[in-house]
């Protein structure tokens, strides 16, 4: 008769295990810090306390209970893991978003037209974005123009005058504590690029392309009064190298939108840049500032030389600004507002194949260290899991420390078992 008040004691343990089993392993683990690592000194005299207790918790409280109460204890630290894994999980869904390379010479699909038409931007244009930035497009050389400051951004311009064309602009800016992530968003919204650029006027999404995060845009920017507003019609992409983000934007042809007086049309645009995280001025090692580098031309239909001077005025001003709306843009997503639709569509990427990486010195998204939720419970997670398991079962049965030595054994060999493996 015994042995069969024992069998049901170890089957009411293991469904207590079985229903505890997920918060019981980390309450496990603040037991034994608490008890053996840290080892206060009152924690002997509470535990000499409560041993005087013990046969009346042993005749009064069922098989399993010790084991329940440790893990209502455990659940603050379950619900941060939950959130941990949350994040965790938006960020693979982000990752998941980006298309491969090979894919994108097929036809996408528009939103306002019901036939198919080919990309506005290509891996052409990546390609010519890269050779800029390794100064390999067999253009003039650049000079200096402007190189400053402030305690959260540093900011450099150059300017090179080519045979043919309007003037054209390198920059690199770094801005603090900012992640290439909201640096990409950033400049894409461009509903928030309404209440921060006044210049702009009107934007308004012509096309999209779901499978490659190609768009074309249509704006209406803000001229001074002696000159006529000018219209784009912008076709724009993204690709993702190893969370280097190669962001192109370029006028492109539209002939369903017709051409007005005014405002005039600008058709030679060009604006692209490269985003990626780089060391912080602090000096402290860390990754924490983001640079950009752009590079920018466009035939405004005035004359380059006042063109030229216009831009040279204005330059500072309008760096300071963006880095206004920058600081803006941060605070607003720290509330974790709703992302527009553009800002959504900045997350689409098309990712950089590991042989057109290395063709053009870039880093490899393949070799890239993502975090497998998996990966955890196949290395220490799961042995945590036996040894947590292991003690809500020694407490469940209470059949005296021959037993509960036994129990600890076994987990502690399945534990260097799959350390090995």
């Amino acid at each position: 008769m015994s042995q069969v008040f024992q069998r049901q004691a170890v089957v009411d343990t293991l469904m207590d295990v079985v229903m505890c089993l997920v918060p019981v392993w980390l309450a496990v683990i603040i037991g034994l810090i608490v008890a053996w690592a840290w080892k206060p000194r009152w924690a002997s005299f509470i535990f000499m306390g409560l041993r005087s207790f013990r046969p009346q918790l042993i005749l009064s409280s069922p098989p399993g209970l010790n084991a329940a109460l440790t893990a209502f204890m455990g659940f603050p630290l379950l619900r941060k893991l939950w959130a941990s894994f949350r994040a965790r999980k938006s960020e693979e869904e982000e990752a998941s978003q980006t298309v491969d390379r090979q894919q994108t010479s097929e036809e996408c699909t528009s939103d306002h037209h019901a036939g198919q038409e080919t990309l506005a931007v290509t891996d052409e244009d990546l390609e010519h974005l890269c050779n800029l930035l390794q100064a390999k497009d067999g253009g003039p050389a650049w000079h200096q123009v402007m190189d400053r400051s402030t305690q959260t951004m540093c900011y450099q311009a150059w300017r090179r005058d080519p045979e043919v064309g309007p003037p054209q602009y390198r920059s690199r800016t770094v801005y603090e504590d900012v992640s290439p992530e909201l640096m990409r968003d950033f400049f894409w919204d461009d509903e928030f690029r309404l209440k921060w650029d006044d210049m702009l006027l009107y934007s308004k999404t012509l096309e999209e392309c779901q499978r490659t995060g190609t768009m074309i845009v249509h704006w209406v920017r803000k001229f001074p009064f002696f000159c006529s507003d000018r219209e784009y019609v912008i076709g724009r992409r993204i690709w993702d190298s190893g969370k280097t983000y190669f962001c192109v934007t370029k006028g492109v042809p539209y002939p369903s939108l017709p051409r007005h007086s005014k405002p005039r049309r600008v058709d030679l645009y060009y604006s692209s840049w490269c985003i990626r995280a780089v060391e912080s001025r602090k000096g402290d090692g860390q990754l924490s500032s983001c640079e950009v580098v752009l590079f920018h031309h466009e035939d405004m239909g005035i004359p380059w030389e006042i063109a030229k001077i216009g831009v040279r005025q204005g330059m500072w001003g309008a760096v300071k600004n963006i880095e206004r709306g920058v600081n803006a843009y941060f605070k607003e997503r720290k509330s974790s507002p709703p992302l527009s639709r553009s800002a959504l569509m900045a997350r689409i990427n098309t990712k950089v194949p590991a042989d057109f990486s290395r063709s053009l010195g870039l880093p490899s998204t393949e070799t890239e260290d993502v975090h497998d939720v998996s990966k955890t419970l196949q290395g220490n997670g799961w042995k945590l899991l036996i040894v947590g398991g292991a003690v809500a079962l020694a407490c469940g049965l209470d059949r005296g420390v021959l037993s509960k030595a036994l129990i600890f054994g076994i987990a502690r060999r399945l534990g260097k078992f799959g350390k090995r493996l």
